[in-house]
């Protein structure tokens, strides 16, 4: 029955409305985080780090769906590697953020993330014929904020453009122990994405992620993305 279900997909759903904040940084604030197996995905000398917020639709855990556990948000800080002598490009978060505590409790327990259990916040504003706005907020110990407005008309990825790099990505890493880093498949679409006209971040990133990150409370963000998303399937967890 475990291996019936560690072989099924952990999660499918809808993700969507997720705004993407890069900031450069030295990379010497992540080889601490960096799970055995990986290296840093570089681009010059400062690596990138993305604070994003997502929404969870139609989700399904295990393949059921888990009543008040369908349509939810999430926020996570996340950095980009690569599988250590090979082209798969993927992810590692910091720290993902959920108010759904059996999503907290399966991701930690049986794909080794960072999840943590907080009050989260969700508002969206679409039009068609003007900007859109969409804001998540969410409160470790006071209410953070991370807002964007976009422009409706959907823009494809650009060959070798900063939206390719910190979008096609289709692999997680997790470290379980020093010698011992889950890698599972992220299944998407190509995303498509829209024109950032404006963005507001308010946001203690000491209070929300440690003192090793309150640097970020005094930069601005290299870059703002807003993506379009797709359904998702999480699935394939493997040992490196």
């Amino acid at each position: 029955m475990l291996f019936k279900l560690l072989s099924m997909s952990f999660l499918t759903a809808t993700w969507s409305y997720l705004p993407f904040a890069n900031y450069k940084v030295d990379p010497a604030l992540l080889y601490p985080h960096l799970p055995h197996g990986t290296e840093l995905d570089l681009r010059g000398d400062l690596a990138d780090l993305s604070l994003v917020g997502l929404r969870f639709e139609n989700t399904r855990i295990l393949n059921l769906p888990v009543p008040f556990h369908i349509n939810f948000s999430e926020i996570n800080l996340r950095f980009y590697v690569k599988q250590t002598g090979t082209d798969r490009r993927g992810v590692v978060f910091i720290k993902e953020i959920v108010d759904k505590p059996m999503i907290t409790l399966v991701a930690n327990n049986l794909y080794h993330e960072r999840y943590e259990t907080m009050p989260i916040d969700f508002e969206l504003e679409k039009h068609v014929h003007q900007d859109s706005h969409v804001k998540y907020r969410w409160k470790p110990k006071n209410w953070q904020e991370f807002q964007v407005s976009y422009q409706p008309a959907v823009l494809s990825i650009k060959e070798g453009s900063n939206e390719q790099f910190i979008l096609e990505r289709y692999y997680g890493y997790s470290q379980y122990d020093k010698k011992t880093t889950y890698e599972y498949e992220v299944c998407h679409a190509s995303w498509e994405h829209f024109k950032v006209t404006d963005f507001k971040i308010n946001v203690d990133f000491e209070e929300t992620y440690g003192a090793a990150f309150a640097m970020l409370n005094s930069l601005q963000p290299d870059s703002v993305i807003m993506a379009q998303g797709s359904r998702v399937s999480i699935e394939n967890k493997r040992k490196l």
